[in-house]
Formats: structure tokens, sequence, C-alpha cells
């Protein structure tokens, strides 16, 4: 019998043992944005009329696309200090979204069409001015233009609907009176639009309305809950807004009016739960954003939207 070794001696309970409480996790600082972290992936539609110098002021592009989209949390807090009020936190991530044509190639790769990195922000509620709670994007176009736009974010456990948007321009003056150019007619043959070789699959349906592909991107899922993201340039009052947009000289032009001066941005971003025919929960991202270009007189709505998958 070997002698007991009181150094190895511990008085312990072995029944009735009571497993301490287990603290839920800390909710996310990213509030609104705690699901973007990561990179999403999926396919989208582009549109925009291009200015034009030449036999007549516009050509209207087509794409259709592939996208990806990367976010990374910004870790730790983000201080703002505040003179009319006490200092305030933000909490957001950086991005970069690399977007290709599906069908052109050059080199044999498809080609690039848009690369734009930014930051997303939540920024909790403010007493000056009396704003919520609200998001912002920070975003970076290499054409020469800077946005910033804020707005709200929303909660629901219900399947989004998309609203209709229109392609259509329309005069800067009020009353924005939509002047209508034949290039939007598919059936209507132009040498002022995307060659139908380019575009395969793009419908009239898509060009009267670019949602409609965001409709496809829902069908047969069971949505469990949704995340919606409104942001502008403009004001959303309530709440209210900062936000703007900013371009070089060349887009403002001179005399005879811009090149082709991005004037506003509006988006809405769906962040989207659901299941899938194994019961797995997946993470689907949907966004529709229209830019107003002003050039000749005219707003001309830049129309993109896509449907991407969380890895």
């Amino acid at each position: 019998m070997n002698s007991l070794d009181l150094n190895d001696f511990r008085i312990t309970s072995v029944s009735g043992k009571v497993k301490p409480a287990v603290a839920p996790p800390a909710p996310s600082p990213l509030g609104p944005l705690a699901a973007l972290p990561g990179t999403w992936k999926g396919t989208g539609f582009n549109q925009i009329w291009r200015p034009l110098n030449g036999p007549q002021d516009r050509f209207l592009e087509l794409n259709e696309t592939t996208e990806i989209l990367q976010f990374v949390e910004i870790p730790g807090d983000i201080p703002n200090r505040g003179l009319l009020q006490p200092d305030i936190e933000l909490h957001g991530t950086t991005y970069l979204q690399k977007i290709n044509d599906a069908n052109v190639k050059q080199n044999g790769k498809p080609a690039g069409i848009h690369i734009e990195p930014g930051i997303w922000v939540s920024i909790p509620l403010t007493t000056n001015p009396q704003d919520p709670t609200t998001v912002a994007r920070l975003a970076n176009i290499p054409h020469g233009t800077s946005l910033v736009a804020q707005g709200s974010a929303t909660a629901s456990n219900t399947a989004p609907t998309f609203p209709t948007v229109s392609i259509t321009p329309f005069t800067i003056v009020p009353p924005n009176t939509p002047v209508p150019f034949p290039e939007s007619t598919l059936a209507v043959p132009s040498n002022f639009r995307t060659a139908p070789g380019d575009i395969p699959h793009v419908t009239q349906a898509m060009v009267d309305n670019p949602n409609v592909v965001l409709a496809t991107g829902i069908a047969g899922k069971k949505i469990t809950a949704v995340t919606k993201l409104v942001i502008s340039t403009t004001d959303l009052n309530p709440p209210t807004s900062g936000g703007g947009a900013s371009n070089i000289a060349f887009l403002q032009g001179a005399a005879g009016g811009p090149n082709a001066q991005a004037a506003q941005m509006d988006a809405t971003f769906w962040i989207e739960e659901f299941v899938d025919d194994k019961k797995r929960t997946k993470f689907q991202l949907q966004y529709s954003q229209r830019v107003l270009l002003n050039f000749n007189g005219l707003s001309w709505p830049h129309v993109s939207v896509a449907t991407l998958l969380k890895d």
C-alpha cells in the first residue's frame, strides 16, 4: 500500500455538483451590421447611361455581373469627440467590392468594371442632432467620386418586397420630367447600347425595372430574418442625415455643365437569414443602388443590383 501524499490531496464534491451559469454572449458592437464581416459572392445586373462625346450625348451600358464583396470588422471603438453633446463611439467594418462583367473577357478573364473600397459604420443615438441609431456608408469610386450616405436600419422576420426602380432619365430642374430614350427598348436596334451578344440573359423586364433580379434571388428561400439598411447622400428626415457626394474637377466640368457629375446616391441593402434544404442557416445580402449622374441638363439613373451569398 502506498502512503498518502498530502501534497496531492484535494477535497472535491463528487455528486450534486452545480455547473456555473454560462453568461450569454455579449451583443456585437456592430449592431445592425453584425452579420456583414466575411466574404459574399454572387451575381447581379448593372445599368449606366454613359455620356458620349460623339454623334449623340449618351450610351446605355448594360452588364450581367459577378461580384465579390468582403467586409472586415474594425477592431475596437472609433471615438467621435463631441462639443455640443458628450463623445460617442462608432463601430464598423471596412469593405472591398469587386465587380466583373460575367460575359465580356479581357485577356481570357472576366472584365473588371468596378472596384470600391469603403467603410460601413454603426452610429449610436445622438442628442445633437436628435437622431436614433443610424448607419452610414463611406464609399470611394475610382472614377473620382467619394460618397457619404447615412440612414436607418430596421429588422423583420418576413421576406422583403422590392419597389420598382426606373432607369429613365429626367430633368434636373423640377418638376423632374421623365425623358425616355429609344435605347431603353431592347427590340429597337441601337449602336448606342451594349451589344446583344454581351448580355445574353438580359430581358426587357430587367431594363424596365432592375429590381426584378432581386425578386428572383429570394424565390423558394425560407427567409427567417431580415435587416434592412436604407441610406442616402441626401437628408432622410427623419432621421436627419449627414452625407453628400464629392467629385473631381473633370466630372464637375466647367462651362457648359458637368461631364458626368455624381450628384446623389440612394441604396437599400437587405441582410437576409434563411434556412436551406439541409436545415442549415445561411446568410444572403441583396442590394439595389441608384446613382444620379448629371450631364446635358438631365439626371441619368445608374442602377446596380445584386444577390450575394456569404461563404
